[in-house]
């Protein structure tokens, strides 16, 4: 992340130093004070600037619904409703999310890509290459909400003993799984490649959960024996869960929907104690990342 000093920042907008104090006073600009010094992100200035840019009447761009679409998550959809932001949810996996992203269908979407990295090793930055890969996303920056921990969701008291996916494979445990283009089918299917087997070798339920509290209702009703989900969608449910991984959860938008109002309350909002103390309670999430900008292009 670049930073620009008063004056720096002050040449870079073509602005007098006086109006751009004046700017910082009102609360008007982006900025950080750093040991009595104001320092002004770069690529936030950008956005700043991109959110009041004017267009002719023949070049209106038809605003995206007040809508998150994407994945589905609990700490996501309680922060919706306690910010204020009046934004609602569609939850339909991270690449369907995506996909109404790029159609303006939604203002963001939440996001948790998978992928293996050149050394065999789960790529930390999926999410970024698909932002960086995904047609008529020229102008999407990404803004990190949480981590979170994703791992197998069990019946209480692990009657069957599973500790790992190559447990789950040995036992022909019943597996629920997601739809494809989520973020935990993603993660699934990495899984699998490591252990040197396919969605074939699994004992898979015929029909796929929409949800992770749906996966998790299915182990519970005793359905299924086992599938992947968050930590937080099996205390929910009142079953064990076996830790896999730390993933990043994100929120992806256009550059110019980062300074609507809805969306300002919800990143406001994410700066807030209260979203840390339900972060806790849930269990299962690292809030220190929420409102970073992890890419913007």
């Amino acid at each position: 992340m670049e930073f620009l000093t008063t004056s720096e920042a002050a040449d870079y907008l073509r602005l007098g130093e006086r109006k751009l104090y004046e700017l910082v006073t009102t609360g008007a600009i982006p900025c950080s004070k750093v040991t009595g010094k104001w320092l002004f992100p770069r690529h936030e200035l950008d956005l700043w600037v991109l959110s009041g840019l004017a267009r002719p009447a023949g070049m209106l761009i038809a605003e995206p619904p007040p809508v998150v679409g994407g994945s589905q998550d609990e700490l996501l959809d309680w922060s919706l409703r306690e910010s204020g932001s009046g934004l609602g949810s569609m939850s339909e996996g991270s690449a369907r999310g995506l996909e109404r992203l790029q159609r303006n269908e939604v203002m963001a979407a939440a996001v948790h890509f998978h992928a293996l990295d050149a050394s065999d090793n789960l790529a930390g930055d999926a999410s970024m290459e698909a932002l960086r890969t995904t047609p008529d996303l020229h102008d999407a920056v990404l803004v990190a909400f949480v981590r979170r921990e994703e791992g197998l969701v069990l019946p209480h008291g692990n009657p069957q003993h599973l500790h790992s996916l190559t447990d789950v494979l040995a036992a022909g445990a019943r597996m629920a799984t997601r739809q494809q283009g989520t973020g935990a089918q993603m993660l699934l299917d990495v899984l699998l490649k490591r252990a040197g087997a396919s969605m074939r070798d699994l004992r898979r339920i015929e029909t796929p959960a929409l949800t992770g509290p749906d996966l998790a209702e299915l182990v519970r009703a005793g359905q299924a024996d086992c599938g992947i989900a968050t930590r937080a969608a099996a205390r929910s449910a009142g079953l064990d869960f076996v830790p896999l991984v730390w993933e990043n959860f994100d929120l992806a938008m256009r550059q110019r929907s980062y300074f609507r109002p809805a969306m300002l309350a919800l990143l406001r909002f994410m700066n807030e104690r209260r979203l840390r103390q339900r972060a806790e309670e849930l269990t299962g999430y690292d809030p220190s990342p929420a409102g970073l900008i992890r890419f913007a292009a």
